[in-house]
This record gives C-alpha cells, sequence and structure tokens, in this order.
C-alpha cells in the first residue's frame, strides 16, 4: 500500500486483459475450430506476449498486428490445424471487436473527472479501432500505443508516453491492469499502481487440486495471472474495475 497520500489526476489503463476480455476471442476460434477454441485462445496469447517481450530484447520491433499474427500462426501451426486467408481473418478481427468486461464502461462513467487514458502494446491502428468499435471514444481522453517508442511494455520507455502525451507526472498518474507483468514494470517506472486480481492465489491454489483435470485455461491462469516476484508490488489490489472509484476517492 501506499506510503502517504497522493493526488491522482489520471487514470491511464492497460487495454488486452484489463478493460477488454481476450478470452472473448475463444468464440471465434472455436466457430472456425471446433473443439480447439479454447486450447487456440490459450496459446496464442501466452505466444504473443512472449513474441512483445523477445522483439524488444532483440530490438526487432514489428507493431502488435504483426506480433498478433506471427503468433496465431505459430498457434495453428503447433496444432497441425489447416486454414483459409478468410478464417485467419475472422479471427484477427474479433482483437478489434473484443468483448469489453462488463463493469469498464460504468467504471470509466464514473471517473470521468479525471483524465482517461489507455496505454496499450497494441498498434494505432488495433486500438483506434477498438475503441470505436466499443464506444470507448466518447470517454477517454487519449487511446496511446507504444509504437511511437517501438518497443513494448514493460520496457521503461512505454510508460514515458503517458507524461508526454497526458502533461501528468507519474506520481499523478494512477495505471490500472490485470497483467502482472504490466504491473511489475509500471511500479519499476514509478507510477501508482493498482492490479486487478480477476483471480485470487486461493482460488487458483484450489484449482490445482491432486488428480484433478488440468485445462489450457487453467495453465493459463496459472502463468499469466498471478503477481510475479520481481521486488515490485502494486499500491492497490482490486478485484473488478467496479472497485476504482472508491480507491481514487478513498
Amino acid at each position: 500500500m501506499m506510503d502517504q497520500p497522493v493526488t491522482i489526476k489520471a487514470l491511464v489503463f492497460d487495454a488486452y486483459g484489463t478493460l477488454y476480455d481476450i478470452q472473448s476471442v475463444a468464440t471465434v476460434t472455436e466457430e472456425a475450430f471446433p473443439g480447439y477454441g479454447d486450447l487456440i485462445t490459450q496459446i496464442w496469447r501466452m505466444k504473443q506476449l512472449e513474441y512483445t517481450w523477445l522483439r524488444s530484447m532483440m530490438k526487432r520491433y514489428e507493431d502488435f498486428s504483426v506480433v498478433t499474427r506471427e503468433s496465431l500462426t505459430y498457434t495453428l501451426k503447433l496444432l497441425g490445424l489447416k486454414y483459409d486467408p478468410a478464417v485467419f481473418e475472422r479471427i484477427m478481427d474479433k482483437y478489434v471487436h473484443l468483448d469489453l468486461y462488463p463493469d469498464a464502461r460504468a467504471a470509466l462513467d464514473a471517473l470521468k473527472g479525471y483524465k482517461l487514458a489507455i496505454l496499450s502494446n497494441g498498434s494505432s491502428g488495433m486500438l483506434n479501432a477498438l475503441v470505436e468499435n466499443t464506444g470507448l471514444s466518447k470517454v477517454l481522453d487519449a487511446t496511446i500505443s507504444i509504437d511511437s517508442v517501438g518497443v513494448f511494455k514493460p520496457d521503461p520507455r512505454a510508460y514515458t508516453l503517458i507524461e508526454s502525451k497526458l502533461g501528468v507526472k507519474p506520481s499523478e498518474v494512477l495505471f490500472v491492469s490485470s497483467n502482472p507483468f504490466d504491473v511489475c514494470g509500471a511500479k519499476s517506472f514509478g507510477l501508482n499502481v493498482a492490479w486487478i486480481e480477476r483471480v485470487t492465489s486461493d482460488a487458483m491454489a484450489a484449482e490445482f487440486k491432486p488428480n484433478a483435470l488440468i485445462t489450457p485455461l487453467h495453465m493459463f491462469k496459472a502463468i499469466r495471472t498471478q503477481m510475479d516476484h520481481l521486488g515490485h508490488e502494486p499500491d492497490y489490489r482490486i478485484t473488478a474495475l467496479s472497485e476504482l472509484p472508491k480507491v481514487v476517492d478513498a
């Protein structure tokens, strides 16, 4: 928790997995490949994130649309699934029509007294289309892509875009993410951070009982939803976006 009160002027949100439910792509992956939908969804997302980190470390940046295509190609090839270009594009199109979490719009509306923005690894084209398609263009002050710095979160350069785009200091920002790697990166950079802990450690432990059936979604949650031990803890732990107004008004 924070040692002293701060004046928050802006709330900046991660997009994928925070405002938008990335698991909603399973509706199209299952339609395209019956019986494989959940498996595709989990492998695709894990490989997508891995590619952002690898490209950043190799200094071989390509925007998130390219990374998303590469990781989907990897996944379908891994599973031995044949597809035509139309099927591939239909799956890709879901990334600009992702479902908002049910409490996202109400939470943003309740925070309209603050500057509100997205900071995302998504490419400008993908993000702008997604925000427009889901009606968030009416409530956000800015949609910030890391494109302009050519490196993905959690590289510190990505978080510098908040001050340059919004004109607020790191100490005046509450960064909100459900992705532990992003929480650690933002906190290391010096932002105030709220982590949306949608899957608690107790709930996760309960799913991994001896002889329990472990699904691809279980593995995704184990690897990508639990707080990493990197020496950087969030200032706030919440379980839903709907809790944010109470956090900033406390």
